[in-house]
């Protein structure tokens, strides 16, 4: 595997690599970012990962200082799993002024969800997804589902923008008790890792309720979020939704996701699953 620091060493390679797939990452990798790039290996003669712990789209309080950085440990991974190019630029490389242009996603896709707790995450995330795909210039880029608003608002940038590039959903991987994994479960205490299998129970539950025909959401709802309280957690929300833009449903027949996020300790969780 080459690693490439800077974007003239990444184009160059890039321009002999065939068909690419490219799998955005902000490192400290888990089994869930193997798992994606695994199956980019199967869309693509080539992938490329890239590891960049962006600035932009943390908030204040946030924990972009302390967010992991274990880059010899992570390619050791990627190698592992076929990954032919890493990039992996310092902030200078990516952001060598301020970034004065940015991407503003609709409101109505960023004003809800995860956007209404953290406010500006995913103008930062749209920002550098932007320029990664510009610099990479994949035919194909992977998104885990774990992320599934961070799905939809890139998947909707990439079409409205007509750029030529197949967006992929991966699958959420999870731990053996259901856990969905993530970077930030490292954050857990003992004892928090032991609790937080019920963040995914509950999900579990509701989906289970909605297919049994209860679409009283707001009851299943504002259960769920009674029993995390209940259990010593600090939950922003979880919300049923439609599957194609994350509104509230209209039609018994519309795909659904049931969406959380909660706080454990000092961890924030997310998680979902489709109905």
């Amino acid at each position: 595997m080459q690693i490439h620091h800077t974007i003239a060493s990444l184009r160059a390679a890039r321009s002999q690599a065939g068909r690419v797939a490219l799998v955005p990452t902000m490192g400290n990798l888990h089994d869930g970012h193997i798992a994606l790039m695994r199956q980019a290996g199967q869309h693509a003669d080539c992938v490329i990962a890239s590891i960049f712990v962006n600035r932009l789209q943390f908030g204040p309080n946030e924990d972009f200082d302390k967010y992991p950085r274990t880059l010899q440990a992570d390619c050791e991974r990627l190698e592992a799993a076929g990954v032919k190019h890493l990039f992996a630029p310092d902030e200078t490389e990516m952001y060598p002024q301020p970034q004065r242009y940015h991407v503003d996603p609709a409101p109505a896709q960023v004003s809800i969800l995860d956007g209404e707790f953290r406010p500006g995450h995913f103008r930062g995330v749209a920002t550098v997804v932007l320029k990664l795909l510009n610099i990479v210039q994949p035919d194909v880029a992977l998104f885990g589902k774990k992320d599934y608003q961070q799905l939809m608002v890139l998947s909707n940038m990439v079409r409205e923008f007509a750029m030529p590039i197949e967006v992929l959903p991966g699958d959420t991987v999870r731990a053996d008790d259901g856990l969905a994994l993530s970077s930030r479960n490292g954050y857990l205490s003992a004892g928090e890792r032991a609790e937080a299998p019920r963040l995914y129970a509950l999900l579990s539950r509701i989906r289970d309720a909605v297919r049994a025909g209860d679409h009283d959401f707001l009851k299943l709802e504002t259960e769920a979020m009674a029993e995390l309280e209940a259990c010593g957690w600090a939950p922003d929300y979880i919300a049923i939704r439609r599957q194609a833009d994350l509104q509230p449903p209209v039609h018994a027949d519309d795909p659904l996701v049931v969406l959380a996020a909660a706080r454990l300790g000092r961890t924030r969780l997310i998680d979902n699953i489709e109905i």
